[in-house]
């Protein structure tokens, strides 16, 4: 049973704490999306932006988050879908769902990112690393947005 029906997205740069219940944090700086977890447990349910894990879709008043979150290492194992802004409970998975979605994970985390060779970097350690913005970051709406506020080339 969920205990929020509804998250009130708030866009910050980094993340508050403590986290308040029912409000959706989006740091587009760091591609991230973090919110307590929407059953009431109060643990802290991360959802990192990138091109093998969540989406993120803001209309100018609400967001959508996709895929689901399932929240398969915590206690609740709660499972929901945000779409805009609205919480919508999803069904349960067994264990088996979850190991063939980890696999499938895993394996699209190894194609796009070319190998278990090759392991992703953090955003923030690219941008710290090399002071420009990692090329998968920097096609992405909002940062070409902040690029062109900016100033600053493509």
């Amino acid at each position: 049973m969920l205990k929020y029906k509804e998250l009130e997205p708030r866009f910050v740069t980094t993340i508050p704490r403590p986290l308040e219940g029912g409000v959706l944090y989006v740091s587009m700086e760091y591609g991230t999306v973090v919110h307590s977890c929407c059953c009431g447990c109060g643990q802290e349910v991360v959802t990192p932006l990138t091109p093998t894990d969540w989406s993120l879709t803001f209309n100018g008043e609400t967001v959508s988050l996709w895929p689901s979150v399932g929240s398969w290492n915590l206690p609740c194992q709660s499972h929901y879908v945000i779409k805009g802004n609205k919480v919508l409970q999803a069904g349960a998975w067994s264990p088996k769902m979850v190991k063939k979605e980890v696999a499938r994970d895993k394996a699209a985390k190894a194609q796009y990112y070319g190998g278990a060779e090759k392991q992703p970097v953090a955003t923030d350690e690219i941008w710290f690393a090399s002071k420009t913005l990692p090329e998968a970051t920097r096609h992405r709406p909002w940062e070409r947005f902040r690029r062109w506020l900016l100033g600053q080339k493509t």
